[in-house]
C-alpha cells in the first residue's frame, strides 16, 4: 500500500467514525433526552436501544477509528446505521428527513468500502500482524 492509500484510509476512518464518536458523547451527556428520542418514535425497549446506540457508537466508533478489529467494527456500525434510517428517518415526505435517510445510507457506503477493503496500514490491525 503506497503512503496515498495509507494517508486516504485513515482519513477515511477518522470521517466516517467522527460522526459517530460526537453522537455518542452527546447521547451520554443526556440519557433522559435520548431515551424520550427513542420512545418518541414508538421503538420498544428505549434503554435497550439506548445502550446498544452507547456501544455502537462509542465503542465500535472507537474501534473504527484507531483501526482495531475494523472490519468487525465497520459492519456493525453499518448495521446499526441502516437500522437508524428507517426507524428515525423514514418520513419521505419531509425533505430533511429524507437527507437524512441518504446521509445514513451514503454513511453505510464507506463502512462497506472498510468492510471490504481493511483498515489500511496506519491501524493497530496492520500493526498486529
Amino acid at each position: 500500500m503506497n503512503a496515498l492509500q495509507s494517508a486516504a484510509s485513515l482519513t477515511g476512518r477518522i470521517l466516517l467514525s467522527h460522526i459517530f464518536i460526537i453522537s455518542g458523547l452527546s447521547k451520554a451527556a443526556n440519557p433522559a433526552g435520548t431515551i424520550g428520542y427513542i420512545q418518541s418514535v414508538g421503538a420498544p425497549m428505549p434503554e435497550v436501544a439506548y445502550a446498544i446506540a452507547l456501544f455502537v457508537e462509542l465503542v465500535l466508533g472507537i474501534a473504527l477509528l484507531v483501526g482495531y478489529q475494523t472490519r468487525l467494527a465497520s459492519a456493525g456500525i453499518a448495521v446499526f446505521t441502516v437500522a437508524t434510517a428507517f426507524m428515525f428517518h423514514n418520513n419521505m415526505a419531509d425533505q430533511i428527513q429524507q437527507i437524512m435517510f441518504l446521509k445514513n445510507l451514503t454513511i453505510v457506503g464507506g463502512l462497506l468500502m472498510v468492510v471490504a477493503f481493511g483498515p489500511g496500514a496506519l491501524s493497530v490491525d496492520n500493526r498486529r500482524r
